[in-house]
Parts: structure tokens; C-alpha cells; sequence
């Protein structure tokens, strides 16, 4: 039985770690960030397709938008991202030398087939660092420019990221606030940065709402409603969205297999009327009593 993987995947609701074995991985022989800019989104997503198709794993392939690019430019001002650009690409290839060599130069050729205007290379650790400057400060680049904002975390196939990115445009106009697309491109993994004030009454709820339909948009479109972040408080109320009452009955029955008194992490990951009104179909009671339980 995989325990570990169902414990790790448990959200602490099965239990508490007491004790964690690691495997420490060697440093890579070599190591080549690539940034690439596009005039679209879509040509962007459509060359992280290619890459991932053609065989290549980097070890590393985020996306910004262009309202991304230029919140990260006013704050860190790297020089490195073209503000014109829609969108651009950071790839980070690592392994032997001969290897990523060449995985770099494929990599290059099918970003430039879907019309990336230019690619930079960064093989030194410091020039790959100020590549990167910009990406890992994306979001403290937001807390400059909105008093709060709110972020989601969901996951989608990646031949859907073009649809998926322009129905985040139109319910960013329906909703009126402003979303920053900064992604994990290379596993679908998105994180929309919605901006808002939190001291004015009413829009923490609208953008929990905003945010909301955009988990429901990942599950329609074949993904899921978390990619690393986990369920916990904030996102049980869309697991119906993307389970069956059956499916949540059993995993309940598992967590209470385990977790009887309901001691571990109480109230995470399963909805229950009480926070999340009729939507949520899962109960909060406890079930399946004549389970045996250790």
C-alpha cells in the first residue's frame, strides 16, 4: 500500500509527521536559463506545448503576461523583460554538459518557430540569476502596485492555457478587477494575481468569487483546483465542483479510518453546509460508525 503517498497527500488530516527522510539529489554538471519574448500569449503557450512534446523536461518553464512583465520592471527594473512583449518565457535546462547543450539549442529553434523576437542565453550563475530576478519577485512586485491581492492556484491541461488565459481576460472585464498571469507553464500549474483593495467593503467577496470561477474554469477545462497550494479552508467549497458526493463520502471514510475524533486538521479539504452553505453536498457529521478505527 502507497501510505506515504497517501499521507502526504492528506493535508495533516490523517495525522502529523514526526520524521521525514530526504534523498539528496547531486548539483547538475550544467545549468542554461533561456528567456524568450512573444508578441502573444498564445504563441507562448503554444512553444511550452511544442518543448513538452518534443521531449524536453527543463527543470524549470515559467510564463508572465505583459501586466506582469511590467509590474516586475517598475519594481526590480532587471533591464532583462521587453516591456512590449505579451508574454515571455523562462526555461531552465539542467543535466551533462553535452546535453544541455543540445536540449538548449532545440529548445531555442521551437521557441523561435512560434515566433519568439528574441532569446538570451544564460550559462554563468550570476547572469542566470538576473534572469530569474524578475520571476521571483513577481508578486512582491504586486504588493508595490495594489494594496492586496489575492491569489489562486489551480492546475490545467497544457493545450487548453491559450483558451484558459483568454476566459481569465473576460472575467477579469466582468468582474473589473485586474489579474497578473504568472505560471508554472511547464505542468499547467497557474497562479492568477487578482489586485483589490481590502479596505474598501465588498471586493475581498468579489474576488473570492473571481477567483472561485476561475478554479471552476481549470476543473471544466479537464484540471484541477490546486497544484501545490493544497485544499485546505480556502478551496473545500469547490471540491463538489470537481469530486462526486461518492468520491468525497470515501475519502471521508478514510479520513476517519485514521482520524476518528477528527483531532488532525479538523475542518479542512471536505465542504460542509455550515461553510459553504447548500453548494456542498459532503457532511460534516461523522460517518460510517461500524468502521474500524486505530
Amino acid at each position: 500500500y502507497d501510505l506515504t503517498g497517501l499521507f502526504v497527500g492528506s493535508e495533516g488530516t490523517l495525522g502529523i509527521a514526526t520524521e521525514i527522510t530526504l534523498r539528496i539529489l547531486k548539483a547538475p554538471e550544467a545549468i542554461h536559463v533561456l528567456l524568450a519574448d512573444f508578441t502573444s500569449v498564445e504563441a507562448a503557450g503554444q512553444a511550452v506545448s511544442d518543448i513538452i512534446s518534443a521531449g524536453i523536461i527543463p527543470a524549470g518553464m515559467e510564463m508572465m503576461d505583459n501586466f506582469s512583465i511590467n509590474a516586475v520592471e517598475d519594481v526590480v527594473a532587471t533591464n532583462c523583460y521587453p516591456r512590449d512583449a505579451e508574454a515571455i518565457l523562462l526555461i531552465e535546462i539542467d543535466g551533462l554538459e553535452v546535453e544541455v547543450a543540445a536540449n538548449s539549442e532545440r529548445v531555442e529553434a521551437i521557441c523561435r518557430h512560434n515566433g519568439a523576437r528574441h532569446i538570451r542565453t544564460a550559462t554563468d550563475p550570476a547572469e542566470r540569476l538576473t534572469l530569474w530576478k524578475g520571476r521571483k519577485a513577481a508578486f512582491a512586485a504586486m504588493g508595490k502596485i495594489s494594496p492586496d491581492y489575492y491569489v489562486q492556484d489551480g492546475v490545467i491541461p497544457r493545450t487548453k492555457l491559450q483558451y484558459v488565459l483568454k476566459q481569465i481576460e473576460e472575467l477579469s472585464k466582468k468582474h473589473g478587477y485586474k489579474v497578473a498571469n504568472v505560471f508554472h507553464a511547464g505542468d499547467g500549474n497557474l497562479h492568477p494575481l487578482i489586485l483589490y483593495n481590502n479596505s474598501i467593503p465588498g471586493q475581498l467577496e468579489t474576488v473570492e468569487e473571481l477567483g472561485g470561477d476561475i478554479l471552476k474554469l481549470c476543473v471544466e477545462v479537464g484540471g484541477s483546483i490546486s497544484g501545490e497550494h493544497g485544499i485546505g479552508a480556502d478551496k473545500r467549497c469547490y471540491m463538489p465542483n470537481m469530486f462526486s458526493e461518492t468520491d468525497l463520502e470515501t475519502m471521508q471514510w478514510v479520513r476517519q479510518v485514521f482520524n476518528p475524533k477528527e483531532l488532525a486538521n479538523p475542518e479542512k479539504i471536505f465542504p460542509t453546509p455550515r461553510t459553504c452553505g447548500e453548494a456542498a453536498r459532503a457532511q460534516a457529521q461523522t460517518q460510517f460508525p461500524d468502521v474500524e478505527r486505530f
